[in-house]
């Protein structure tokens, strides 16, 4: 599967409005791509049960960590919360809430960790808790639709000309909230495959297609590993040339060696909150094609149709789920108003259990997406695992952004730091060594995606997300 069918798999091959964008290459460095989570610190108490942490990592993917953290402190990683879950090859910043005596906090030593011990609380963290992710993201080597170098000028010019055309087609500081490649596995978008099998009580097919896919850029021996899993079915097999980084497929593979046929408890050892994702994937897709379907018909996204559901937004950019309306002819000129204040947001779907659904041809819209995902006929509930089963809920077809600046960075010599620069451009990229730097600098609110807001003023081929 090349990187057009995986962006057209995953409803990401639609823009908002015309450019050529820059190109270029994201995280070509660590430090390239920088992100603080900002909120209310929870309340310090010394008599509190748990620890609260500020920890930067430097390179590592959340749920590892907390995997790590947790074995460094001999607790379950069922007794470690944060509020957002991070890229790996990134600069991050986040609060963490452990129960662990501070002491033993703050004496974990783990490389290129830093932890900062805040005091004690009462109060644990829950996803999404945060106000707002502050980011510092550079793109380096911007090159033209043919790959060829762009010098400073050319790429502020082209950034300026987008972002210009975003604000005529939506408004200030708004763009397509698209589901970011991400959430999805960018060069093996494994999570709602998984999840299409999963509410559909394919147990088998679920934990075979977790360890088996095919990813886009596989290491050498990652991809070994798949094709031989695909092949052969055999765990002691398998077990036995699985890369040391594959954690979780190990995990699966040693269960399925204790309990061969119990697919369902295999899938169990995964991440309690990788196992939520594989469906908040799947509604995702849904999402991402309700999106990209509107703009090809030249529906707005911003403004409001008869039949739409739109909700209110607070300070924070979240939507009152509670507080739907389905737009009728006799509230559509007093909700376009608001929408345009900033009050009420046009929402797409995530589907659920309890899903509100739109009406009219916004429902018809929704339901014509649904048949060619063939997940029409699926009720959302997940007998085996309860837990998993989601009622369903809506997200705002526009994202929201504050404090956008963009400038020139110096070019530097990163071979040395970077396998990927150093080989050179491949087949299908758009990036060149010698074209200009340029940073971005943005806050967005959580759940909304830093590289979807990048790919407006990019075009990048996906696998460059």
């Amino acid at each position: 599967m090349d990187d057009e069918e995986v962006a057209s798999n995953l409803g990401l091959n639609q823009w908002i409005c015309e450019g050529q964008g820059i190109g270029g290459l994201i995280k070509v460095r660590v430090e390239d791509f920088i992100v603080v989570e900002e909120g209310a610190t929870p309340s310090l108490d010394p008599k509190g049960r748990f620890t609260v942490a500020r920890i930067t990592l430097n390179n590592w993917e959340t749920n590892r960590f907390t995997n790590k953290l947790a074995k460094e402190l001999r607790i379950s990683r069922k007794r470690i919360w944060f509020s957002g879950t991070k890229d790996k090859r990134a600069l991050t910043t986040q609060l963490f809430v452990i129960d662990a005596p501070t002491n033993k906090v703050s004496q974990v030593n783990i490389k290129d960790v830093d932890i900062e011990v805040l005091g004690r609380t009462h109060q644990k963290l829950s996803m999404g808790s945060h106000t707002s992710n502050r980011f510092s993201i550079t793109v380096r080597g911007c090159a033209d639709k043919e790959g060829e170098p762009l010098d400073e000028d050319s790429a502020l010019k082209e950034v300026e000309k987008i972002y210009l055309a975003l604000v005529s087609h939506l408004g200030d500081c708004k763009f397509p909230n698209w589901v970011g490649p991400q959430r999805f596995g960018s060069t093996r978008p494994v999570t709602p495959v998984v999840g299409r099998h999963v509410v559909n009580g394919e147990w088998e097919l679920a934990v075979d297609s977790y360890l088996g896919m095919k990813g886009m850029n596989d290491m050498e021996d990652v991809a070994e590993f798949r094709r031989h899993w695909r092949e052969n079915k055999d765990v002691e097999g398998a077990l036995e040339i699985i890369p040391k980084q594959l954690g979780y497929e190990r995990d699966l593979l040693f269960a399925l060696k204790k309990n061969p046929d119990d697919w369902v408890g295999a899938f169990k050892r995964l991440p309690n909150n990788l196992q939520l994702m594989t469906i908040h994937s799947l509604q995702s897709l849904t999402f991402n094609h309700i999106l990209g379907e509107r703009i090809k018909l030249g529906m707005s996204i911003s403004k409001p149709m008869v039949g739409d559901v739109v909700g209110p937004i607070d300070n924070d950019g979240k939507i009152d789920a509670s507080k739907l309306a389905v737009v009728q002819d006799s509230t559509i000129k007093r909700i376009s108003r608001n929408c345009l204040l900033g009050r009420l947001v046009v929402t797409g779907s995530l589907f659920g259990s309890e899903s509100t659904n739109a009406t009219g041809k916004v429902g018809e819209l929704e339901e014509r997406v649904l048949q060619n995902l063939e997940l029409d006929s699926i009720n959302w509930e997940i007998k085996e695992i309860p837990r998993l089963t989601t009622k369903g809920t809506k997200r705002p077809l526009t994202g929201s952004y504050s404090e956008f600046s963009f400038n020139t960075k110096s070019v530097l010599d990163v071979s040395d730091v970077s396998k990927r620069w150093d080989a050179g451009p491949r087949e299908g990229d758009r990036w060149h060594p010698e074209g200009a730097c340029v940073n971005f600098k943005f806050n967005l609110p959580p759940g909304t995606y830093a590289t979807t807001l990048l790919r407006e003023f990019t075009r990048a081929p996906l696998h460059q997300s």
